[in-house]
């Protein structure tokens, strides 16, 4: 019972979804810290605890927890609607990073990293994870890494917060904090 199903994990993507950016497509109400009731997600979306429970021991990502009564749950970060998921300022490792596509690369060389339809910019604390990120999207172009400088940030006043499935996030990442390490194009011509 340690693997999702491909039925458990589309059912994943869509709690995500709803947790995440719509829950009024389920016709569900989000409170100001991003809970929502299990009964009332369970009902919404045809499913039931135990497979509720598999999904949020069991997702990869650890998108989602369940209060500590196990009558909410919520996802521990990635939301484009405004909730206020409690997190606490952390110091992160000297260096994080993150995964994207290539072709963001000039926007990002010029503005940096910005959260764009998110509440915060998502770091990795390796590079591995990093890449699995960035090729979670599809592209005929490629990927690239960056590494992020997190004491040149806090210098510069820029704040970390370590989402409760591990994932760092920040509201931006300033072009002279970060560097591109690592790049994977489909075209000859990298700059």
């Amino acid at each position: 019972m340690d693997k999702l199903s491909g039925a458990e994990v589309k059912l994943s993507k869509k709690i995500a979804c709803v947790l995440r950016h719509k829950p009024e497509s389920a016709g569900l109400k989000i409170d100001k810290h991003g809970w929502v009731s299990v009964s009332e997600l369970i009902k919404a979306l045809s499913t039931d605890m135990e497979t509720l429970e598999k999904i949020v021991a069991f997702n990869d990502k650890k998108r989602f927890i369940f209060s500590e009564d196990k009558l909410r749950i919520r996802a521990c970060q990635g939301h484009s609607i405004k909730v206020d998921v409690e997190l606490k300022e952390a110091v992160p490792p000297k260096y994080l990073y993150h995964g994207t596509l290539l072709k963001n690369r000039k926007s990002i060389e010029k503005e940096g990293l910005r959260p764009m339809n998110r509440l915060y910019v998502h770091l990795s604390t390796d590079i591995d994870t990093a890449w699995q990120v960035a090729k979670r999207r599809k592209s005929t172009e490629g990927y690239v890494i960056y590494r992020i400088d997190t004491d040149a940030m806090i210098k510069s006043g820029c704040k970390f917060y370590q989402a409760e499935n591990g994932v760092w996030l920040t509201k931006i990442v300033p072009p002279s904090c970060m560097e591109e390490i690592s790049c994977e194009s489909t075209d000859m011509e990298m700059k």
